[in-house]
This record gives structure tokens, sequence and C-alpha cells, in this order.
């Protein structure tokens, strides 16, 4: 069994979750061949050893696993376009279910995040933030929420620039509903990217899951407006640990969506005071 297979297998076994699957993979290399000695030989526990086995030959996983592969790209951590920054971190998802162009993975990505009902303010900054970033080849990634994801990808589009999108939910599910032309267009134009089987709904605890991955495929990392507790955040201090590039948005102390840039530029996140990206990188 090819390990692309194996891996799909695993994902739809019951009772293996990401960590326990990324823990399994790390006992292969690329290009492997996977089988049942190879599995009865790893120090596994017996009742992961048994879901695994099981996995392995549950038939009813063919049918499955060839309507998940015509309904999108199936991306493994063993692939060469798999984006080396993301195989590099901690808890890096094993497989990715993508649609659209995953020539994308390969070029310089910054991800753009802020608040969900962020003001005119956020809207100013990417308006002549993102043509810039566009200008110098960069990719633009982001979570197609509401707010200053949907923005920068809107901008991204408008401009002729190429994005990514991070779903926190499988990519036959359309969430938040009013984007959904934006997602169908990033299909057309950009890439779309879920760690989750395709029918999987949105939850709420799915998408600090993702931040994760929006932190690990970008070099730089541009916080618009955020509170000072909300997935932005989390996605800029996952960078940081990352030792990705941090870029803030300053704004008014009396504005609660300025409190979580404000906070990163003090801990040390370079400051856009101007909206001139070319002169910090």
């Amino acid at each position: 069994m090819n390990l692309k297979e194996f891996c799909l297998r695993l994902k739809l076994q019951h009772g293996v979750g990401t960590t326990t699957l990324g823990k399994i993979a790390e006992n292969f290399t690329a290009g492997e061949e996977v089988t049942v000695d190879k599995i009865e030989s790893l120090s596994l526990k017996s009742n992961i050893q048994n879901l695994v086995l099981a996995a392995m030959r549950n038939d009813k996983f063919n049918s499955w696993i060839e309507r998940i592969k015509l309904q999108c790209d199936v991306v493994t951590i063993f692939d060469s376009i798999y984006p080396e920054g993301l195989r590099e971190m901690y808890n890096a998802p094993t497989i990715l279910f993508t649609r659209g162009d995953l020539s994308l993975l390969k070029k310089e990505i910054t991800t753009i995040v802020g608040a969900r009902q962020p003001t005119n303010y956020s809207r100013f900054v990417l308006k002549q933030l993102i043509p810039q970033l566009i200008e110098q080849d960069f990719v633009i990634a982001s979570g197609l929420a509401r707010g200053v994801d949907g923005i920068a990808h809107q901008e991204t589009l408008k401009n002729n620039g190429k994005t990514i999108a991070i779903v926190g939910n499988g990519l036959n599910h359309f969430y938040p509903q009013e984007n959904k032309e934006l997602q169908e267009e990033i299909v057309a134009k950009g890439l779309l990217i879920s760690e989750y089987l395709p029918d999987t709904p949105p939850r709420p605890y799915r998408f600090p899951e993702r931040n994760r991955i929006l932190a690990g495929l970008s070099k730089n990392i541009i916080v618009t407006e955020a509170r000072k507790r909300s997935g932005s955040l989390i996605t800029a201090n996952i960078a940081l640990e990352e030792n990705r590039n941090i870029f803030a948005v300053p704004g008014p102390v009396s504005s609660p969506l300025s409190e979580g840039p404000n906070e990163l530029i003090a801990a040390g996140a370079y400051p856009l005071v101007n909206a001139d990206f070319r002169n910090l990188l």
C-alpha cells in the first residue's frame, strides 16, 4: 500500500486523531510501501496498532477514497509539493485536501489576518498594502472568514494576485455562507486548503486548529485589527514561535481592535506605520 492511501485510510479510521496520525507517519519516509509486517514491527500501543491494521483492511474505505480523489487533490506530508515551512512545524497536518492551483504552495506566501468585524481602517490599509505584495510576487493567504480575511482575498483577486484560503471545515462546505462565491472564485483562481475530510462541517474548535496552517505556510504574517484574545493573535503567536516575520498595524489605544496589534508591536513585531511593505523586508 502506498503512503497516500495509507494516510487516507488512517484519516477515515475512527479513533485515529491528527496527533496520532502524525506520530504514525513519522515512522515512514517518502516512497516507502506500507505493509502489515512494517506496522507490526513498530512500537505502537496495541490499541493503536489494531486501529491501523483495521484501517488497512477495511474494504469500505476503497470507495470512500475514490470519491475523495474525485472531489479534490490530496497532498500528504510525504509529497514534494507539501510546503517545507509547514512540514517543519510541530503537529503539522499529515494530509491536506485541496482544490485549485497547487503550484502556489511553492511560492513566497504572506498571511493576512484580523478581526471579523473590522473598521474601515483595515480595508484602507489592505487597499494600500496588497498591491505592493502582489508586485513583489507574494501569494496572499488568509482564512476565508468574515471581515479582514474576506477583504484580503477580495483585494488580492481584484488586483489580479494569487490567494490561498485555509478553511476550518471540509471543502464541500461554505462557511460563512456569504463567502460562497468568493470561495468558488478562489478555487478557480487560487487555492483552497483544508486538513479535514471533504464532508466535515464547520465547528468552532476547528478554526484555532487551522490557524497553525496559516502560520506554517507563510514567511510573513500581517495583523491589521484584532482584539487581545482572538484567532488572529493565536495565528501570530504560533508564527512567532516558528520564527516567522510578524507585522502589525498600530492603532489608537482607545480602540479595542488595536489592542492585539499594539501588543504584538510591544512584543517585537514590525510596525506597519505607512503601509510601505517594501522597505520592511
